[in-house]
């Protein structure tokens, strides 16, 4: 694992210690294996990189950090530096509590699991849908026939209750704001807030419809009524939280599946597991690897002396692999009894859609085992990886064994 050279963008024992760089193209490729030395070497470990920051990769230390809201806070951004965007407060993420608490009680409710199982039908629709749209040909891009449209498609149709007549519009804006890596990701963010705006509007005009729009909009916070601004960005951040990394675990999972067949045909053999498989995936294939906090005070975090205004950039994917944790930490068991991950978070921010997730990945793949067979990936396949904070391929063409559509659920 360790490289006999050194030097610029090289990942050694020095740059895992002293100078890690979460935008590192390196660190992208060889992620997992380079947490897991930093696990072993220096499980909090302060990088002279982007103005310096500290590296958080055990779960012990990263639980610590992510509920400690008093000590840690996440007005200060979300991440250590990326790329510029426009100027948008995406809430409630990058507020503290109790601020944040009024904003996860008004979308919280709604996303219930007794909330959610009412979706089950129609989305097993919409799988089914996407699946007729390539099944005949034998081979598709999974990411862009079904990985990244089905997540939107079914949010903006089913939580949202947005127009039908704009589903694929608004759901190719969201789909293009959440990949950074594209030049025009920026545009379709501002697109996305856009309609979000005009969407706004038009519910204020219409009946309510008991939904989590109406809640929003109903909303009081800190005693005023809640303002548009406030209601864009909420609703923004539950259209965004949920499309990028819903479809990267999809593609993760996909890519499992085609290295080792043999998870497909232990589903098929005993689809009663799926669920567990779904857990699996989402603590070894996470797409959501990590977020920063800002220290209020100093404080300390795994032996280390944390100073006030430093951040710590907590890595959950590394935390779902730590050995001190899980038994066989990279091994993916269908029959694991403690799977105690936290690819949703933790902590007063963690995902308030994280039954939705699960939902959706345990139908996609329940049709995915029933109706695709004989998946491989195509050779010579590129797959790439859109940054080192979301863990989503680019692409991932696979053939398989031509099926056919299922006519009725276009009846």
């Amino acid at each position: 694992m360790e490289s006999a050279e050194t030097g610029p963008g090289r990942i050694d024992d020095e740059w895992v210690e002293k100078h890690f760089d979460h935008l590192s193209p390196e660190l992208g490729r060889d992620l997992h294996a380079t947490l897991a030395r930093a696990r072993s070497r220096c499980p909090v470990a302060h990088s002279d990189q982007h103005g310096g920051f500290w590296v958080a990769t055990r779960k012990e230390d990263i639980l610590r950090v992510a509920q400690d809201w008093k000590t840690f806070s996440s007005e200060d951004g979300i991440t250590v530096p990326v790329p510029p965007g426009p100027p948008m407060k995406i809430l409630p993420v990058t507020v503290d509590p109790p601020l944040q608490r009024e904003f996860r009680q008004l979308t919280n409710p709604y996303f219930r699991p007794a909330v959610v199982s009412e979706w089950e039908a129609p989305t097993r629709d919409l799988v089914n849908r996407l699946i007729d749209g390539f099944i005949e040909d034998g081979s598709c891009d999974f990411m862009e026939a079904f990985a990244r449209p089905f997540p939107g498609l079914a949010f903006f149709d089913l939580a949202l209750h947005a127009p039908a007549e704009d589903l694929d519009e608004v759901n190719g804006y969201a789909i293009m704001a959440s990949q950074l890596h594209r030049p025009e990701a920026m545009d379709c963010l501002m697109k996305l807030a856009g309609w979000i705006g005009q969407f706004i509007e038009r519910r204020h005009r219409e009946g309510p419809r008991g939904d989590v729009v109406d809640a929003v909009l109903a909303a009081e916070i800190e005693g005023r009524p809640i303002t548009d601004e406030e209601a864009v960005g909420t609703i923004h951040l539950l259209v965004l939280g949920g499309l990028e990394t819903t479809a990267g675990v999809l593609g993760m999972a996909m890519l499992r599946l085609c290295e080792h067949p043999e998870i497909l045909a232990a589903l098929r053999e005993r689809p009663e597991l799926i669920p567990n498989a779904v857990e699996e995936f989402l603590r070894l294939d996470g797409s959501f690897v990590c977020i920063a906090r800002t220290a209020r005070q100093d404080t300390e975090v795994g032996g280390q002396l944390i100073r006030t205004g430093e951040q710590v950039l907590m890595y959950w994917v590394s935390a779902n692999r730590d050995e001190a944790e899980f038994e066989n930490p990279d091994l993916f068991d269908l029959d694991r009894t403690r799977n105690s991950h936290i690819a949703f978070g933790a902590g007063p921010h963690r995902c308030a859609g994280s039954n939705l997730a699960r939902m959706n990945l345990r139908i996609a793949l329940d049709e995915i085992v029933r109706r695709l067979h004989d998946i491989r990936l195509q050779p010579g396949a590129d797959v790439g990886f859109m940054s080192t904070f979301n863990r989503a391929p680019i692409s991932v063409p696979i053939l398989f064994m031509p099926g056919e559509r299922l006519v009725a659920a276009h009846d």
